[in-house]
Order: structure tokens, then sequence, then C-alpha cells
């Protein structure tokens, strides 16, 4: 059986690296293509493809939020149509990047193998074959994609010697101590900013836009989710999909329609910046609303 694949990695190099691969390994169809998050989506909708290599860290929706994205529309459809199983079966995941602390994480949103780049034939032939046996195991009534979790279990421990970490190890890595400042660039200058000196963080079309008191930059990651890696999270708080906020430079929060709200900052503009629906019961929690 021939699988349909789509590629989905903003490095083209990458893509036609993992494409050259794949017709070595064959049995694999490339359908298209896509170059970030957004064009992921789309495309495994249009396509519905047996198999997708999603890059994890890609500008504005990296590859963990398509799957939660996917997810999300999934579930919809199967409240819409009173059944899980009339719903579009989510394609088998395997996610493709040059960073191996995303491993254990990728078996949260189920994905079925995980390839570090720069890619091994070995290595995609392996990821191929478990789509095909996942795809040949799949048990009847259990949801599409999924499996049961000794499967699970079975699949990460597999991955961990992959990965050539100790088996037993703990699942949950030690927490890395923060900097304490990041780079800014601003103009020709790389800024060491401290974080506390950050009203808030925003992006725009794959630019993350650092905003401070006195002036505001650009952040070198492609992803809010990359930024949030380097925050205190007792204090940086994504408010909106679109936006990170220092809750200690939240000026006013500002009633909004239908029961939202939004957040007036202390910059030079005193931007407003929306709460999310999702966010407003944290809104709340935090100010005692």
């Amino acid at each position: 059986m021939t699988l349909s694949a789509l590629i989905i990695d903003d490095e083209q190099l990458a893509r036609e690296e993992l494409k050259y691969l794949l017709g070595q390994v064959g049995g694999v169809e490339v359908v298209a293509e896509g170059a970030n998050g957004i064009e992921a989506v789309e495309l495994i909708e249009e396509h519905h493809p047996d198999l997708v290599f999603l890059d994890v860290q890609m500008p504005g929706l990296d590859g963990f939020a398509v799957i939660e994205r996917l997810m999300d529309r999934r579930a919809k459809a199967a409240a819409a149509a009173g059944s899980a199983s009339e719903a579009e079966p989510l394609p088998q995941i395997v996610f493709a990047t040059a960073y191996d602390q995303y491993a254990v994480r990728a078996f949260d949103v189920n994905a079925v193998d995980y390839l570090l780049k720069p890619f091994d034939l070995t290595r995609v032939e392996q990821a191929v074959e478990r789509v095909r046996g996942r795809i040949a195991s799949a048990l009847p009534g259990s949801t599409p994609g999924s499996l049961p979790e000794s499967q699970v279990e079975s699949q990460l421990d597999a991955l961990l010697r992959l990965l050539n970490r100790p088996q037993g190890a703990s699942r949950t890595p030690e927490p890395a101590k923060l900097p304490s400042k990041l780079i800014v660039q601003a103009q020709s200058r790389l800024l060491l900013v401290d974080q506390a000196e950050i009203c808030f963080a925003a992006i725009d079309e794959g630019v993350i836009r650092v905003v401070t008191q006195g002036f505001e930059g650009q952040s070198k990651c492609r992803t809010l989710e990359e930024l949030l890696e380097q925050l205190d999270p007792a204090v940086f708080w994504r408010a909106h999909r679109g936006f990170v906020v220092n809750i200690n430079h939240i000026r006013e929060v500002v009633p909004w329609f239908k029961s939202s709200y939004q957040l007036r900052m202390n910059d030079k503009k005193q931007t407003e910046i929306p709460v999310s629906r999702a966010q407003t019961r944290r809104l709340r929690e935090l100010f005692n609303l």
C-alpha cells in the first residue's frame, strides 16, 4: 500500500532532503509540501493524507499547535455529527526537528515517531514502517489514529533508546535555569534586556515584537511557544494566541463586550491587548475579578 504524505517544514532544504529519502524508502507519495503551521492545517484538510512529517518549530503556528488545532476541529465536527467515529480521522504524525527536547512531548499529542535533523535514511525508513504498522493494527472501535496505552509506552521506550537516553529516566525533564536577560534586536543592535523590563511580546506574520517601556525590538525566536520557554512562567502569561504579557506591566483591566476583557499595558503607547475567552478564567484568578 502506498502511503500519501505531506511534508511541512519552513526550511526548503529540509523538505527536499526528506522527500529524497522517502523516494529511497519507497511506498510513500508526497502529495504536497508546506512551509508553516497555517499551511499545514489547510493542506491536511485538503488532502487527508495518511502521514504528515511535521516540523516542530515554525513561524506563527508550531507543530504542536497544528495538532491541537486539528484535534479541536475534529472534536467540533464529531459534536456536529453526533459521533466521533463519523469525524475525519487525524493523519499519522511524525515530528521532525533539530531539537530532541521535544521528543517526550511529541507523544502527548499522539505522534507515531520523531525524527532528528539531519535526517537519516534508516530512521526515516523506521518511521514509515511504524506508520504502516500503526495503520494495520488499528483496533475496531478505537479512536482513529490512537493507540492503546501499552503500545504508546512501548513506542516511547523505543524512542528514548533512539535518542540515546537511559531507559527508566524521568519523563519530566529537570527544569532548566531560565536566563535573566533576553537578546532583543533593535535596528542593527542586539540588546540584552532584563525580563522584568519586558511589557509584552506579540507575533505578527511570524515576527515576534518585544516591547518594553523604553523601546521595542524583535526576538530571534520563531514562535511564542519558543519565547515562553525562556520566560519566567510566574510572571509571563499568554493572554491571547498572539500575545504574551508581563502581569507586572498591566496598567488596567478593561471590560469589553460579551463579558470579555482587554489589558491596557504601561508601555508608551498604552497598548490594549485582548484576552481570549479561554484565558478569561485565568485573568479572574490573577486579579480576583
